[in-house]
């Protein structure tokens, strides 16, 4: 009965099929969003909420929350009892009985280390649950800052076309006077030239373009020619530099990259307590007892005690001391890193600002000069190139403005994505003071 109880423990279980095609979805509604109907334009917070709910590389990575679960599990098992047995029977000799023999022992050096080895594994899955909810983070930074550039892109290239089309009006009547001879050659290859330039400026944020299309659409699951239609203005929280200088101090507490170092320090204190536990000769308990071939029976305890003469797992606890330490350090580097980083870009976003409202003043006067030369050249009192010119500058300050403003969004975003703000919540696990 015991053999085939045995057997079917050890059945593996069903095969799991691999997917035969790709899981890319064809259409938004497919994509996974709680039964919500979908706005007919996306704002940057949908598209980050559909990003982390759909997500597949998230996907796979939330499969290690079950790994190590399991692994919390293993850790907290009991050690099996051993069992030894021998059956000899008689070949020669005086003896009239066959002799036998059985033992039971348990490791005791398992039963003793064996709190430190749970704490330690489940400090690690919290440590595996904190760095999936950083994995979210970045996943949610980065469908904002796609979403924010598409709908800050499509801005600067229909402000790019008016300024194509101003040059391209301009070569039309320059090859016109040159066809009719009224202009060389040379008059007229400085308008082609910028007509050329812009284009290619033009054609190069199209392809910029579609390229961040094809990204947002991998972040979401989609298949690569499905549209993502985005509100026109994105929908950032306005920037306070003094309310994010306020978030650094509980940033260690906030932030699951660095909840998962100090998870995984945690671990590596059980870790070496369990390795200075291990200094404790490995001793086995248990019983034996048993018969000869003369039917003389015994039975007794049975000790077997490691002897400490030249291993005393010092080796071990040298390791992992050595990496408590250096997970000491990584800790202390991330954490300096993550303050610097934010309040780097507070120092950046501080200058884009100052940046931009000087452009925006220099477009004030470049506007009422650009209206001064429209109305001279409708009195016929400013040519055509003048006027041109004018106007494109204009357009080119207009540019200015809308590319600070970009950089200015983008930063934003990433300082929301260090700082936690609008993101998953996360709290440090209380510390296991079990024994």
């Amino acid at each position: 009965m015991t053999a085939p109880l045995m057997l079917a423990s050890c059945a593996a279980p069903a095969d799991l099929a691999l997917p035969t095609r790709p899981l890319l979805r064809d259409s938004l509604n497919a994509l996974r969003h709680d039964g919500v109907a979908l706005p007919a334009r996306l704002t940057v917070s949908q598209v980050a909420l559909l990003a982390v709910r759909n997500n597949p590389d998230l996907r796979a990575i939330r499969a290690q929350h079950g790994v190590a679960q399991a692994q919390v599990l293993q850790a907290g098992l009991l050690p099996n009892p051993q069992f030894t047995g021998s059956y000899l029977p008689v070949l020669a000799g005086p003896g009239t009985t066959p002799a036998w023999s059985a033992g039971i022992s348990e490791d005791v050096r398992a039963l003793i280390t064996l709190s430190s080895t749970r704490r330690a594994a489940r400090a690690a899955a919290n440590q595996v649950d904190a760095q999936i909810l950083w994995q979210e983070w970045q996943v949610i930074g980065q469908a904002r800052l796609l979403a924010v550039d598409i709908i800050e892109a499509d801005r600067i290239a229909a402000l790019l076309a008016r300024n194509r089309d101003l040059l391209a009006a301009r070569y039309e009547k320059s090859r016109q006077a040159v066809a009719a001879g009224n202009e060389t050659l040379t008059v007229s290859a400085p308008d082609l030239a910028a007509l050329q330039s812009m284009t290619a400026l033009l054609n190069d944020q199209r392809r910029q373009q579609l390229a961040r299309r094809h990204q947002l659409n991998a972040l979401l699951g989609l298949a690569p020619d499905v549209a993502v239609p985005l509100d026109r203005t994105a929908d950032i929280a306005p920037w306070n530099a003094h309310a994010v200088e306020r978030t650094l101090p509980t940033l260690p507490e906030r932030r699951p990259d660095l909840v998962a170092l100090q998870l995984g320090y945690r671990a590596q204190n059980a870790k070496l307590r369990t390795a200075i536990l291990s200094r404790f000769p490995n001793l086995t308990l248990g019983g034996t007892g048993g018969s000869d071939n003369t039917n003389v029976r015994t039975l007794g305890p049975q000790v077997t005690l490691e002897l400490p003469i030249f291993n005393r797992n010092q080796g071990n606890i040298a390791i992992e001391t050595a990496t408590r330490q250096q997970l000491h350090d990584e800790y202390a580097a991330r954490l300096t890193a993550a303050v610097g980083q934010v309040r780097a870009m507070i120092a950046e976003i501080a200058l884009l600002n100052r940046q931009l409202h000087e452009v925006r003043n220099q477009l004030a006067t470049t506007q009422r000069i650009a209206a001064q030369a429209e109305v001279a050249f409708t009195a016929g009192n400013l040519d055509e190139r003048g006027y041109v010119d004018l106007v494109g500058a204009r357009l080119t300050k207009e540019q200015e403005i809308l590319t600070i403003e970009q950089s200015l969004l983008d930063q934003q975003v990433a300082v929301a994505t260090l700082t936690g703000a609008g993101m998953p919540a996360i709290s440090l696990p209380r510390q296991d003071a079990s024994r």
